[in-house]
């Protein structure tokens, strides 16, 4: 989303009203951003949190005011990767948390996966260039410079994203007809 640029000029000089001004713009598109990648609704609000706060500590620094909300995603993106890390080192030590998630896995199995499961199981890079350019409309340019690849790259992560994207739901499609 282009911002007018005397804004976010005004937010980099240390105006927090225009700071929170496009932050406001942008609510919509954080929070599904953050949603599509951690999954809950808590952690997206609490990666959108620790995100809008990184970004106001360090708004001054940022040297081109027309990649403001490139800058912020970038941010909010990272934050989401650092959530998810976290959540992963956390190991249920409760016998009834560990049945608790073997009897899930096993409902997984026998349920259909749908596409934003079948994204989750994307590695990290395929998973935000899918999202970033299907879910945001975002010009594969623009995607280079939020994950700081080149060009190439990007349409790489796409076309091998896609196909394993149709790869796993076939899969999920066969076994649960056989499973019928």
């Amino acid at each position: 989303m282009e911002h007018d640029l005397s804004i976010v000029k005004q937010a980099i000089a240390g105006n927090k009203e225009a700071f929170e001004q496009l932050l406001i713009l942008e609510e919509e598109k954080l929070f599904y951003t953050a949603l599509s990648y951690v999954g809950q609704k808590e952690d997206a609000l609490d990666a959108i949190q620790e995100a809008a706060c990184k970004a106001f500590l360090t708004v001054h620094q940022l040297k081109h005011p027309e990649f403001f909300s490139t800058w912020l995603f970038r941010i909010l993106i990272h934050e989401c990767y650092r959530l998810l890390k976290k959540g992963q080192k956390i190991i249920p030590y409760e016998e009834s948390e560990l049945l608790n998630r073997l009897q899930e896995q096993e409902n997984v199995m026998a349920n259909p996966i749908d596409l934003s499961d079948a994204i989750q199981l994307l590695n990290h890079s395929q998973q935000m260039a899918i999202i970033l350019f299907y879910y945001h409309d975002l010009p594969i340019k623009e995607i280079s410079e939020v994950m700081e690849k080149p060009v190439s790259t990007i349409k790489t992560y796409l076309h091998r994203g896609k196909k394993q994207l149709k790869r796993e739901l076939e899969r999920s499609a066969t076994f649960n007809e056989k499973a019928i």
